[in-house]
């Protein structure tokens, strides 16, 4: 079987496109796939008539291995019910790779990766977006692992916990307070991959401080192109880097796109700073069935508006944003992380995770060698995840 994992230096000039995209390893560092699969029962193995992101199209996108992210948004949060449903989804997830065995296989390590790769299918690593508890209780944590969990926000999604400050919410701890830094310590022990997307500024150059592991940033655009918190500082980026972490840039317009931020910040009023909760939100006396009901009514989680053509992006201003960051921080920091099914709105030439080959286009037209390029199609993922869960470098 084709070996994936470095150059094939024998054949005779550069590889095509398409055939550099077949012949490479590629990771995607974030996509949503558990949400609608637990709350419109379904089968990842099935195609999809809508959405981004089923078995098949992932196949025909040439896609070796993913973050396959588990998903525990905040309506869940305020009844307290982020960890049973944190538990549910994995459970889900792992039943589902488990029904799709001949296709998809869960991975904990890069080797676990490389080999089932090498045998033709999909490799699973596990990555928990959104709050595995409010608290951030280690004894759970430990628990997730043992489910096979290999990688962790620490943000609450966007909104702040009790030890690490989101980007999108009021701070409260100025960062990663101690209990963060124990629980970026218990990571670093146990060898889980901890990422910082959806965390503050501040937050992120701290857990880089505490972590005696690179720290990952697994989708988001850079600040230098949309001003906005979700999106990476400079700084924030040298951080990671640094660290020898690896950032992943995200497919949408909202974060990659100057003229799309424009154009909707001139069509939408200008939002007052988010005041401090007073009072219980709506979902507080929800059971887990009526939260489920309410989060339910956006699924697929896809962006279903127009955008004028004259201001659509198109996958070589995503390869800009890509280039940025090569010279920001380097080529062995850079990669993707597509949040297919997590509400982008995509380039023009790509509709779901099957024009996956779109990238590597966009990034032979910028003249990049097949060795960047295969870089940050998933070998800088599949490097630091080695590093963290392997030990090695």
């Amino acid at each position: 079987m084709r070996m994936r994992f470095l150059p094939v230096l024998f054949l005779a000039g550069a590889l095509c496109a398409a055939d550099l995209h077949r012949d490479a390893f590629v990771m995607d560092g974030h996509v949503h796939v558990m949400t609608r699969q637990l709350l419109e029962p379904s089968d990842i193995g099935q195609r999809y008539p809508d959405g981004h992101i089923d078995l098949p199209r992932a196949r025909e996108g040439g896609i070796d291995a993913l973050f396959f992210s588990v998903y525990t948004p905040e309506p869940y949060y305020p009844a307290r019910l982020e960890v049973k449903n944190t538990l549910r989804v994995i459970e889900l997830a792992l039943e589902q790779i488990e029904k799709n065995r001949n296709v998809i296989e869960l991975a904990r390590t890069a080797t676990e990766i490389e080999r089932i790769s090498r045998q033709g299918k999909i490799a699973a690593f596990l990555d928990l977006e959104g709050a595995f508890d409010l608290d951030g209780d280690p004894g759970l944590l430990r628990a997730l692992y043992r489910l096979g969990l290999r990688c962790l926000q620490l943000p609450a999604h966007n909104e702040s916990n009790a030890f690490i400050d989101a980007c999108c919410d009021a701070g409260r701890w100025g960062g990663l307070n101690d209990h963060g830094r124990a629980l970026v310590r218990e990571m670093n022990r146990l060898g889980m991959l901890i990422n910082v997307a959806h965390a503050s500024d501040e937050a992120i150059v701290q857990t880089a401080e505490a972590s005696s592991h690179p720290i990952i940033y697994s989708h988001g655009g850079f600040q230098h192109f949309v001003n906005l918190p979700r999106c990476i500082s400079d700084r924030a980026a040298r951080a990671i880097a640094a660290k020898g972490g690896v950032i992943g840039i995200q497919f949408g317009n909202s974060f990659n796109n100057p003229r799309y931020f424009e154009w909707t910040r001139s069509r939408t009023p200008a939002r007052p700073a988010r005041p401090a909760r007073t009072g219980p939100s709506r979902y507080a006396s929800m059971s887990l069935v009526e939260v489920d009901r309410e989060v339910a009514k956006g699924l697929p989680f896809v962006f279903r508006g127009t955008i004028p053509k004259e201001i659509a992006m198109g996958t070589d201003q995503l390869a800009r944003v890509i280039d940025y960051g090569v010279k920001l921080v380097g080529e062995d920091h850079m990669a993707l992380g597509s949040d297919f099914d997590g509400g982008p709105p995509l380039p023009v030439e790509m509709k779901d995770i099957s024009d996956y080959p779109e990238m590597t286009k966009a990034m032979q037209r910028l003249g990049y060698s097949e060795q960047r390029i295969r870089k940050i199609l998933g070998l800088n993922w599949l490097r630091v995840i080695r590093q963290v869960t392997e030990g090695k470098r």
